[in-house]
């Protein structure tokens, strides 16, 4: 029962740094609009993740994780790829 409690936290506490990394990087929707809408539906994705992780107690073998580990990556590419194109 500690160990999954442990581990409940552990995977708790990833989700909302993961989610605090994404929410902090915005592109600016007006000159982008289009990175800006696929940022949305990243930060989506990751809440309806945090539900399904919710719904199954955490046990989801950290593919769950995972997937928000690489949303977040996407949340940055999309970013950079806004900074560069505005240094065109």
């Amino acid at each position: 029962m500690i160990t999954r409690r442990l581990v409940l936290g552990t995977v708790l506490g990833l989700g909302l740094f993961a989610s605090g990394l994404v929410v902090g990087q915005n592109v600016n929707p007006i000159r982008h609009p289009n990175l800006a809408a696929a940022q949305r539906f990243i930060e989506q994705a990751v809440g309806k993740i945090d539900a399904a992780q919710a719904a199954n107690e955490f046990d989801m073998g950290g593919h769950a994780a995972k997937a928000k580990e690489l949303l977040a990556g996407a949340f940055r590419e999309i970013k950079l790829a806004a900074e560069a194109a505005n240094r065109r």
